[in-house]
């Protein structure tokens, strides 16, 4: 099998050369950069349309699209007042959300860091990124893998992986917008959750601690059925704890007939329909092919632990000891409906 494609895209402020690799599979193409170890497209044989939101450049992702297609963490979602404790140890973090409230790692998280490539193949890849002992906050160095791979399945599978020489969170998760028709929003895409409960959250989207059942909220997704048009940015609760790999949701768009199945070993799905966009799609921001992206554009599905876990005793644990490895595997699969 032959070598990926690598190629430049481009350099960051501080001169920082990102790599665009490129991975051929199963009837997909993915299109990987160094900078957030992002996927910045994904095309489908036979689909003449991205199937993410994206840019075609790289300037948009170091400001406005800074999460699209990015692996965000050392802790993914929103950590509460910025703070939290391990062994009584108490650590306050990047407040980067609403000056108040870290969100995906702080300001500097994995997801704004340039990655180093590791081994590549035509249709892999490994990516692989050091934190640094009190980055964004966090305390212990942190060293993490990711290996996106395109076997022969139609799927796009995603492994990460991490160690730490001192007890801390982790928690990562990959966030491309998905759009299966190429149209200008998702409202008509259908949904399907594998999901009992959610977590409601307060006005500023954190957690207030309670797990609620979805049964008779609009956050009842176990039926496939649309999304609408209202804004949803909700953690779905798929296990309270280490899960073999299976399905978590199913997203369907109607006019193109196509199907995407997300599995994964997480116990958290993050559904997330780029609320924050414009909406007057006039103003939106440009996107791959000449679009232009406004509110409701993609929808994210996030396969991740529960957002501010380390707050929450009664929420799976994301605490990372030395000795220990944090595995974390998701799935994408297309296919027809």
């Amino acid at each position: 099998m032959s070598d990926a494609e690598i190629e430049s895209f481009g350099a960051t402020a501080d001169g920082r050369q990102v790599d665009r690799i490129v991975l051929q599979g199963g009837g997909l193409t993915a299109f990987v950069l160094t900078h957030g170890a992002r996927l910045q497209d994904l095309r489908l044989d036979g689909v003449p349309y991205p199937l993410v939101l994206g840019a075609p450049d790289l300037a948009p992702y170091l400001s406005h699209m800074r999460s699209f297609g990015a692996m965000v963490g050392r802790f993914a979602n929103r950590i509460g007042d910025a703070r939290f404790e391990i062994d009584g140890a108490a650590y306050h973090t990047d407040r980067n959300y609403l000056a108040k409230h870290t969100l995906h790692g702080g300001s500097g998280g994995a997801g704004t860091a340039v990655w180093d490539i590791g081994d590549v193949d035509a249709d892999r890849v490994t990516l692989t990124l050091r934190l640094p002992d009190g980055h964004m906050g966090f305390p212990g160095e942190l060293s993490v893998k990711v290996a996106y791979a395109l076997p022969d399945d139609g799927a796009l599978h995603i492994e990460i992986s991490a160690t730490a020489d001192a007890a801390t969170v982790c928690n990562f998760a990959h966030h491309s917008y998905f759009n299966l028709d190429g149209k200008p929003h998702v409202a008509a895409h259908e949904l399907e959750v594998d999901a009992e409960t959610y977590l409601p959250v307060d006005a500023e989207l954190i957690p207030t601690g309670e797990i609620a059942p979805v049964a008779g909220t609009r956050f009842d997704f176990r039926a496939r059925r649309p999304i609408g048009a209202q804004d949803y940015d909700c953690n779905f609760c798929l296990s309270r704890g280490p899960r073999p790999i299976r399905r978590a949701a199913r997203l369907s768009g109607p006019r193109s007939g196509l199907r995407l199945t997300v599995e994964t070993d997480a116990p958290g799905l993050q559904v997330y329909n780029a609320a924050h966009l414009p909406e007057d799609r006039q103003a939106g921001i440009d996107g791959l092919e000449g679009r232009r992206y406004g509110k409701y554009a993609g929808l994210a599905l996030e396969t991740q632990t529960w957002p501010d876990a380390p707050n929450h005793p009664g929420f799976p644990s994301a605490v990372l000891r030395p000795g220990e490895t944090y595995r974390h595997t998701v799935r994408y699969a297309f296919g027809r409906a």
